[in-house]
């Protein structure tokens, strides 16, 4: 009986918020909401995107906690989110500065840019004969491709740079004994975000062929989705690396097969390439 007496209220109270939100109030709404969403889009272009689903989780957890009246894991986990939300500061450090460059800068609504599929195989051709011409000439490079996962926060470690990618350009990037030789070039889309950037080097053991170019290569690819061109000083041989793991000896050919998926997704996937490679072999 006393549920037959409440649900009419229900659509009585809902209709009472309602008559109280006013055009400002929507606008209000829309604005946050958009903030929100921008604030989601830059945590997005970092590896920081993880830190915020663990911080979700935390907080979903709380929740249960406080749900269900378990009074010492809801203690604890409260002062564990004190503790965080007063870290986030430090943590987030290079993302809150990025948004603050960005709201100066009026880039703070600014869309992303796609690339359509003529512009995916110029980015393709410049880069892999760029690659080729390394090669030849045994000059070490080291090339990271930014897929879903951005890495702003790789990009700040070099020389921002932000040109539209050249052969001539990524050339001129890795010359011997230069400021940006011995970092590492950031692409995003058709342009070079920065050079001389410093990457993770992995902890596992490698073959000792594998030089620090290579091990840095893989350490990132082990945090990240981005897809790693490496060429050796020493052999001038072409390798790829990709969720850890590392593909060598790679020709031009092969090396377009494999970045063509990056730029122009309905294409082969890296792992389909490397299946059917292997499959001819």
């Amino acid at each position: 009986m006393p549920m037959d007496f409440s649900l009419p209220q229900v659509p009585l109270q809902l209709h009472g918020i309602l008559s109280t939100i006013g055009p400002l109030d929507i606008l209000d709404i829309l604005i946050v909401a958009i903030i929100l969403y921008k604030v989601y889009e830059m945590l997005q272009d970092t590896r920081a995107i993880t830190l915020v689903k663990g911080l979700l989780v935390l907080l979903g957890i709380t929740l249960v906690c406080n749900w269900m009246e378990l009074h010492v894991i809801s203690w604890l986990l409260q002062k564990a989110v004190t503790l965080i939300f007063v870290a986030l500061p430090i943590v987030f450090q290079p993302e809150l500065r990025r948004a603050l460059e960005h709201l100066g800068q009026g880039k703070f609504l600014a869309n992303p840019t796609t690339l359509d599929e003529l512009q995916a195989q110029s980015v393709v051709h410049e880069l892999v004969n760029a690659v080729r011409e390394l090669a030849s000439t045994k000059t070490g490079a080291l090339l990271v491709i930014e897929r879903n996962m951005g890495l702003n926060d790789i990009s700040a470690s070099g020389i921002q740079i932000d040109a539209l990618i050249t052969e001539a350009l990524l050339r001129n990037v890795f010359i011997p004994n230069t400021p940006l030789h011995d970092g590492a070039a950031v692409i995003r889309g058709n342009r070079l975000i920065a050079a001389g950037c410093l990457l993770p080097l992995t902890q596992r053991a490698f073959s000792t062929e594998l030089g620090t170019r290579h091990r840095a290569a893989i350490g990132l690819s082990e945090q990240c989705d981005a897809l790693i061109v490496v060429v050796s000083e020493e052999t001038g041989t072409i390798s790829v690396c990709e969720e850890g793991r590392i593909v060598r000896h790679l020709d031009a050919e092969r090396l377009r097969k494999v970045l063509m998926p990056v730029f122009a997704p309905e294409h082969q996937t890296f792992r389909e390439v490397l299946a059917n490679w292997r499959k001819k072999k």
